[in-house]
């Protein structure tokens, strides 16, 4: 038997009403999350036509093999800043007008991979050994309704089959993570690494700050719980044997903690830097983990994730606007200091489900450019008055000054002359963050 799909109702009503507009195909995005026994299909969303294919479609007997992958893994690359932790992009689909033979698999593989390959490039981190490393493709027939679905392992490897089955309600009783973590990163700008730019130097600082939130310890209710538990265990049973909370509101709070690991130590190492980066501020951070029977260890997976996303999604965004509003980057590195503040995390609803999505907007964008973002990338109506805006006052300051720099792979950017044992119990302070684990 192959490998299930659990998929939601409202995600089959989707791609049977997608319409092709004249094209004989149209290609997209599934969105869910990966367990040990089964996957999680919760979204589905096209991929939008570029603006010349949208103002003219000339070439309606277009063949597949002109799907564009750079632009189907663009796409794919900015859905995947809008999901929280725990969701991923599991794989593609496409809808054609036509029944396709069996080549018409290397086609969807060629793509499924090229979206993997591009969204690994920018993680902070890395999926497990347990973890499912297989995609799916999806391909309907418009005129048939008929559907093929299957699993990959790589792209070279044969494609498996898998069972897709609809469920009603499936993420309406999802587990919510909320996490207000406070960051203050240092990234010294090494003298000796000419060639790197700010933005190569601030993902290298990010990757050592990752390590802090991987090596991490989670309490939950002030306790390590053994990670093999399970997450509800103690709450009490309905009659249809769902957990709930003993108030019967389905509001179960888990208090949990982020603490750095006291066994992860620091080597200090002095380097010669011509400037410096840092990040600071309070990080809202969100993740979510399926109903049936969630282990400790996926709620704490998910969270950590969620953390080293939003952090490494905003650094990008910033950079990318600092090139669409042309400030060149020597400009940046020789200032004396320059302030910039990272975009905040609006979140939003999926109707029907306790699950929510998120974008990033700066201060001088607007809630109705935060909507349209929104339905352009995932295809589905939503409401202004739905928009979570969280208030965050995050920046980053970029320093340029020639000096020896004592830093830390966890450093901050505290005095030298303090004690070593006063700097690290600051280290622990401030990475101390709150996460409140709720069952909608």
């Amino acid at each position: 038997m192959g490998r299930t799909y659990i998929v939601e109702e409202t995600v089959g009503q989707y791609l049977s009403n997608l319409n092709l507009q004249g094209k004989t195909f149209v290609s997209g995005l599934l969105i869910g999350q990966c367990s040990s026994q089964k996957d999680y299909v919760i979204l589905a969303t096209r991929t939008p036509p570029k603006e010349e294919q949208n103002e003219s479609p000339k070439h309606p007997k277009a063949k597949l093999d002109n799907l564009d992958e750079e632009w189907a893994t663009e796409h794919a690359n900015q859905v995947s800043r809008m999901l929280p932790g725990g969701l991923l992009v599991l794989g593609v689909f496409i809808v054609t007008t036509l029944e396709m033979g069996n080549e018409f698999q290397n086609t969807l593989r060629r793509l499924v991979f090229a979206v993997e390959k591009s969204l690994n490039k920018k993680r902070l981190w890395n999926f497990t050994e347990e973890e499912v490393s297989e995609r799916v493709t999806l391909h309907i027939c418009s005129s048939t309704k008929k559907y093929l679905l299957f699993r990959c392992l790589g792209y070279k490897s044969s494609a498996k089959p898998a069972d897709w089955k609809y469920q009603n309600g499936l993420s309406a009783s999802w587990l919510s993570l909320e996490c207000t973590v406070y960051i203050n990163i240092h990234v010294p700008l090494s003298a000796t690494s000419v060639s790197y730019t700010l933005e190569k130097n601030t993902k290298n600082g990010l990757a050592r700050w990752a390590k802090q939130i991987e090596n991490g310890v989670y309490l939950i209710n002030g306790q390590v719980k053994d990670e093999d538990c399970e997450l509800l265990e103690g709450q009490k049973k309905s009659s249809r044997g769902n957990t709930q909370a003993t108030n019967h509101s389905f509001d179960v709070r888990v208090l949990t903690q982020l603490v750095l690991n006291s066994d992860h130590r620091s080597t200090a190492t002095v380097q010669i830097c011509s400037g410096s980066v840092n990040l600071k501020g309070a990080v809202k951070c969100r993740a979510y983990v399926h109903s049936n029977k969630p282990k400790v260890k996926d709620a704490v997976q998910a969270m950590k994730r969620d953390i080293l996303n939003t952090v490494a999604d905003r650094c990008e965004i910033l950079f990318e606007d600092l090139v669409l509003n042309e400030i060149p980057e020597k400009k940046v590195m020789n200032s004396e200091k320059e302030f910039h503040i990272l975009p905040h995390r609006v979140f939003v609803p999926i109707p029907g489900s306790a699950v929510m999505l998120c974008d990033y907007k700066f201060g001088d964008e607007s809630a109705e450019e935060i909507r349209d973002h929104f339905i352009e990338m995932l295809d589905h109506m939503i409401q202004i008055e739905d928009l979570e805006i969280a208030e965050e006052v995050n920046t980053a300051c970029v320093s340029s000054s020639v000096n020896t720099e004592a830093s830390l792979d966890n450093t901050d950017d505290e005095q030298p002359k303090q004690p070593i044992k006063t700097t690290v119990v600051l280290k622990i302070q401030q990475n101390i963050g709150i996460i409140f684990l709720l069952k909608h």
